[in-house]
């Protein structure tokens, strides 16, 4: 056995189903996020290492959205649209997982912490308006 064999799997999956992933991690604090962009999709999230994320089916499907630093990259199943995960603009090595796309997991399950994410920088020179945040 090896050292994550006691760790929880998580399985998780967009609404249609296409993309499916799974999720070797204990879930120990999801988070809110106040960007422009998290506050529009009202996602909950959990932070996990970007080797603890496995595509189990439909990395093909997954859509790729990247805006201000494109630093952060954000995945969306292009046949449904819900949003599944992204990588952390704050954090590169992690992923940032939809709590509410995994199976037999509660919104309830673990506590919430609200993240600052509306005073990050803006470095694209012609942002729109409803990007918070300092312009660099």
């Amino acid at each position: 056995m090896g050292p994550l064999s006691n760790t929880p799997l998580h399985h998780g999956h967009c609404h249609c189903g296409t993309v499916r992933f799974s999720v070797r991690s204990a879930l120990a604090e999801f988070t809110t996020c106040d960007c422009s962009l998290c506050a529009m999709r009202g996602a909950l999230m959990v932070k996990v290492p970007e080797a603890e994320l496995t595509v189990e089916a439909g990395s093909d499907a997954l859509t790729l959205y990247q805006w201000n630093t494109r630093i952060a990259r954000h995945y969306f199943c292009s046949r449904c649209g819900i949003y599944v995960f992204h990588n952390k603009r704050a954090a590169p090595d992690h992923f940032g997982v939809n709590v509410r796309c995994l199976d037999g997991v509660s919104a309830e399950a673990a506590p919430h912490r609200a993240t600052k994410g509306d005073d990050m920088s803006v470095v694209v020179d012609d942002a729109p308006d409803h990007w918070p945040g300092p312009r660099a």
